[in-house]
């Protein structure tokens, strides 16, 4: 009786130890992000380039500038240097704690590369930088120093900001403590202020959902090819104002279903679409762990892009295990709870897309500049936005003529321009 109650006080005291070991920092951590790739109609994923300028605040730092910090000036990227299957976009890292202290982190992104960070990152330790014009595949920020509530007012003069209007703002709108960051280096060190550790990216690997689309694009078969269950999926289209959204709560591994959005059928107006679909995933975001005002925070953030742009995409919630793969997480000192929730987001080439657009090539080859400008107006027109250059590079695939490629990226570079004066010309 004695040797069986001495057992079990035993091991108490060494599950206790064992979950003071697990958690010895007294704070909790939360992330959030997304991971954007392209597919056609036959559910290929597509190696892509958004081909826009960086919608990031000036303050934001990359490999180009930690370079010329470093005093090497070298850095150039070429137009295909991004090319690629995966864009790791906006991932944040918050931090919650009732004292002062200082946390390690280090981000691994084994399949891709960090192109864009804020605070600026550690050095490494051992001295052998990673840094290429791409960016590295490991970034630390050591000796992160949390500043809980009673510092708040003081520091919020501290953040950086700039007029650029960006999404990145919106994910300060949270009950975050504040962070400060310095590098150490005596010839550089300046204090970074910032409500969250920020970086995004790029990645050569496929997605765990594959999309594909009958012929007259209403029809979608969605296949996990991963080794976890997705999560709160929604399909939906937006088109001239209005759209369509069908939702699925979970897809087994290995499974497969197909939906027909019918998407003139019960179609809704544009605002009302916006509104059912923050109003749903910001419930889903919310029932993988984060708080109200952090899922808030990323449903504000990609609210135009994700909502409003037209198209045909997917949104749905990564397992948390394919997260910890392909992004590996290390906090020193470990915190209390950690929480990483990131969304999948495919975006869809639509056959008719790929027709309406071959047309405008066609056009575009006129000795008429009339039919030109209506060429890279109606270009404009599809609703391609960014992923106009996936859709050239998928064509350019299926017809390897060098003649027709050149004409195809010379209106792709026509369209991705902003139009004269903002006027549209009139199309037949």
């Amino acid at each position: 009786m004695k040797t069986t109650l001495f057992l079990t006080v035993l091991t108490a005291v060494q599950l206790h130890a064992g979950a003071a070991m697990a958690a010895t920092g007294d704070y909790v951590a939360h992330e959030w992000g997304t991971f954007t790739s392209v597919q056609g109609a036959d559910g290929v994923q597509l190696a892509w380039n958004p081909l826009v300028t960086s919608d990031l605040p000036g303050f934001v730092h990359n490999p180009a500038k930690l370079a010329a910090e470093r005093g090497n000036r070298g850095f150039f990227l070429g137009k295909d240097a991004f090319v690629t299957l995966q864009r790791m976009e906006t991932p944040v890292i918050y931090f919650y704690s009732d004292k002062e202290q200082t946390v390690d982190v280090t981000v691994n992104f084994p399949q891709g590369r960090v192109t864009e960070w804020f605070p600026r990152i550690s050095p490494p330790a051992n001295g052998n930088s990673e840094l290429t014009p791409t960016g590295p595949r490991v970034i630390r920020w050591n000796k992160v120093n949390i500043l809980p509530k009673q510092h708040h007012a003081a520091l919020t003069e501290a953040l950086p900001f700039d007029q650029s209007g960006s999404h990145y703002f919106a994910a300060r709108e949270t009950d975050a403590d504040f962070l400060q960051f310095s590098t150490g280096d005596k010839s550089t060190a300046k204090l970074e202020t910032e409500k969250f550790l920020f970086y995004r990216g790029v990645g050569d690997f496929t997605a765990p959902l594959t999309v594909t689309q009958s012929n007259d694009g209403e029809s979608f078969t969605l296949k996990n090819t991963g080794k976890e269950e997705l999560r709160h999926l929604f399909i939906y289209r937006v088109h001239q104002g209005q759209g369509k959204l069908l939702r699925m709560n979970r897809l087994a591994a290995g499974a497969s279903e197909t939906v027909k959005l019918q998407s003139e059928r019960n179609a809704v107006a544009l605002p009302n679409l916006r509104t059912d679909i923050a109003r749903n995933l910001q419930q889903a975001l919310v029932k993988e762990g984060l708080y109200e005002r952090e899922a808030s925070a990323m449903v504000k953030t990609w609210d135009d892009s994700w909502f409003a742009e037209q198209g045909v995409r997917v949104l749905y919630v990564l397992p948390r295990e394919w997260t910890d793969r392909t992004l590996p997480l290390t906090l020193e000192p470990k915190p209390r709870e950690v929480v990483r929730v990131m969304v999948g987001r495919a975006e869809m080439i639509t056959p008719k897309m790929e027709w309406d657009l071959m047309k405008q090539m066609v056009r575009f080859t006129e000795n008429d500049e009339l039919l030109r400008s209506r060429a890279i107006e109606e270009t404009r027109n599809l609703g391609l936005g960014r992923f106009l250059e996936p859709a050239t590079r998928r064509l350019n695939a299926k017809m390897p003529s060098r003649e027709f490629n050149q004409i195809s990226w010379a209106l792709l570079q026509e369209a991705s321009k902003p139009a004269v004066d903002g006027k549209k010309l009139a199309a037949k």
